[in-house]
């Protein structure tokens, strides 16, 4: 009994997380255009931040990119090619947790440069506070799935089988909860935590980026000068308006 009810959680909860978010996105779109922004506080603080910044985001499409590649990518695919389970599991020791250190320390610091920095702090919602409580959690239980699992070969191998195997047939309606029932618990406890920071994505700064800057290739360029420099220069109230490439 209790196996088949967490088969029906594994099951379930993917669904259950993708509609808070499809709907969230949406409702976050419809009534609160203006919040969907990652509200940038450069103007408060920015030498940390272009420290922090970087490491965060590289870090991030590194971290997934690897996941694209171990969950949407068949086991049979890479053996195709001539990829040997060694080969693998070798680049996700080598680019998975560089990749998921850089994300982790990139986090830090910017945690750090809300808690320190009190102009910084107030631009921080509860929401976003909660965000990086679940985010931080993720990445280290990531982390800690990439060396337990490299420790333990034959779970990292399971993973393959089970975990990127469950996660594909949810895309194609035919849910296989019994393969997560049977994963490595940490395996479940990443993947949970990752199914909690999805659903809270939609309320949140990582709203942001679901959006695509196409308008910024279209728009006219902005020009910005101190205002000394402008009244030296009489341009004030009198510059032409020119329109950008």
């Amino acid at each position: 009994m209790h196996m088949k009810l967490l088969e029906i959680f594994w099951d379930d909860i993917p669904y259950v997380v993708i509609s808070i978010a499809v709907v969230g996105a949406w409702w976050r779109y419809r009534y609160d255009k203006f919040g969907w922004t990652s509200r940038s506080s450069q103007l408060y603080e920015s030498r940390l931040l272009s420290i922090a910044n970087p490491l965060f985001h590289f870090g991030s499409l590194a971290v997934i990119m690897g996941h694209v590649m171990g969950l949407f990518v068949p086991e049979s695919w890479t053996r195709a090619v001539g990829m040997s389970d060694h080969l693998y599991h070798l680049q996700a020791l080598l680019l998975g947790v560089p990749a998921g250190a850089a994300t982790l320390l990139g986090i830090g610091l910017l945690i750090y440069r809300r808690r320190t920095r009190a102009a910084v702090s107030l631009a921080t919602t509860r929401n976003d506070k909660l965000m990086y409580v679940v985010l931080v959690c993720a990445l280290v239980a990531g982390l800690s799935c990439t060396l337990m699992g490299l420790t333990h070969f034959g779970e990292l191998h399971d993973y393959r089988q089970r975990v990127s195997v469950w996660f594909r047939s949810i895309w194609i309606l035919d849910p296989r909860g019994d393969l997560m029932v049977h994963a490595a618990a940490y395996y479940q406890i990443h993947v949970f935590i990752a199914l909690l920071l999805f659903a809270l994505w939609p309320f949140t700064r990582l709203i942001h980026a679901f959006s695509a800057p196409v308008g910024y290739l279209f728009r006219p360029y902005i020009v910005y000068r101190s205002r000394a420099t402008a009244e030296k220069h009489h341009l004030i109230g009198s510059a032409p308006r020119r329109r950008g490439w």
